[in-house]
């Protein structure tokens, strides 16, 4: 791994908020553009069904790239790296502000989850490269999960504050700037680095076959109350995402660098805590995006009373995240 001259202390905690603020963005779309979902509704004229791809097309795309993002800051330069994703991310936004169609708006959501899942990922390496290894990196990761924490919070109070006071076009726009200010200083507060390895190569392949695969997945799910579950469009839809994700483990299984190495399913604990975790992402995402939907079309709450009414829930969960880390590091040392 190649490190630069080491920065001044003062110089590693600017680092850190600049750091903070990417993650503080990527993690406050996830929530701020639920709370908007029912004026996008409106304005572009989405079907009940459809409307689901508004959040979807971001997860999908994050989480089907969020390894490969992880993967180039290493082998590219994660300074050069976390830069592209914060330019893609703010141009997404943007593209997603001024949308007119339906097909607009979820192709620049999709561009954003691409944008978060090089973002993240480069940005959790430098922060572990910037800060030495001890009470000094513990303490600027506490910091770091306490800001993702914060952004879910912060965006179903700001999503509303922006639907109601401004349009729905804001909690898209509300990105650019800090996406902008935050690449514009990087080249000042943050090192480059690199990992300094014999294998460069990229899996490009296993990353577009799992997301590809998993979209279409949703996409079946979706269509098929409508379309039929025995309709040939939803059994296509079907056989082609399993066929996809089969083709994904194989590349896994036979690539120099894959994106999952198969053989961390062998550890129990690993994958249960991964199947808890997927399970757990499932419930909360699926209920957010429903109590949305009924809190203001069944209720009629404006789109502030709903990011008020979620705030409780997103408070709780920004004073579970660090103590929940807390109690783990415990666990590990006593258990030690």
């Amino acid at each position: 791994m190649s490190h630069s001259k080491p920065k001044p202390s003062f110089q590693r905690w600017f680092a850190l908020g600049l750091l903070c603020a990417a993650q503080f963005m990527v993690v406050l779309d996830f929530s701020i553009v639920n709370v908007a979902l029912p004026a996008m509704q409106r304005e572009l004229g989405f079907s009940q069904q459809n409307l689901q791809w508004i959040v979807s097309a971001y997860a999908l795309t994050f989480g089907g790239f969020l390894l490969l993002g992880g993967r180039a800051a290493d082998l590219l330069g994660r300074r050069r790296v976390f830069i592209a994703g914060l330019g893609l991310f703010a141009l997404a936004s943007l593209v997603g502000g001024l949308a007119q169609f339906q097909w607009v708006l979820i192709t620049a959501r999709a561009f954003q989850g691409l944008g978060g899942a090089i973002v993240s990922p480069a940005a959790l390496s430098i922060l572990t490269t910037t800060f030495r290894e001890g009470s000094e990196r513990n303490r600027a990761l506490g910091i770091w999960g306490a800001v993702a924490a914060g952004g879910f919070a912060a965006g179903v109070l700001l999503g509303g504050i922006l639907t109601d006071g401004l349009s729905w076009r804001w909690v898209m726009f509300v990105n650019v700037p800090i996406g902008i200010a935050t690449a514009a200083l990087s080249p000042m507060f943050l090192s480059e680095s690199r990992e300094q390895v014999v294998n460069r190569k990229i899996d490009f392949a296993g990353a577009v076959t799992v997301t590809v695969g998993l979209v279409l997945l949703v996409y079946a799910l979706v269509q098929a109350p409508e379309a039929g579950w025995v309709a040939t469009s939803t059994i296509l839809s079907f056989v082609a995402a399993i066929a996809l994700l089969c083709l994904f483990v194989l590349i896994e299984s036979r690539s120099s660098s894959p994106l999952v190495p198969l053989g961390i399913f062998r550890h129990r604990t690993l994958t249960a805590a991964n199947l808890v975790g997927a399970l757990l992402s499932a419930a909360v995402a699926s209920m957010v995006f429903i109590l949305t939907l009924y809190m203001q079309q069944v209720l009629s709450y404006s789109a502030l009373q709903t990011g008020l009414a979620f705030l409780p829930h997103a408070l709780a969960a920004s004073i579970a995240a660090p103590l929940a880390s807390r109690f783990v590091s415990l666990g590990v040392i006593s258990s030690n």
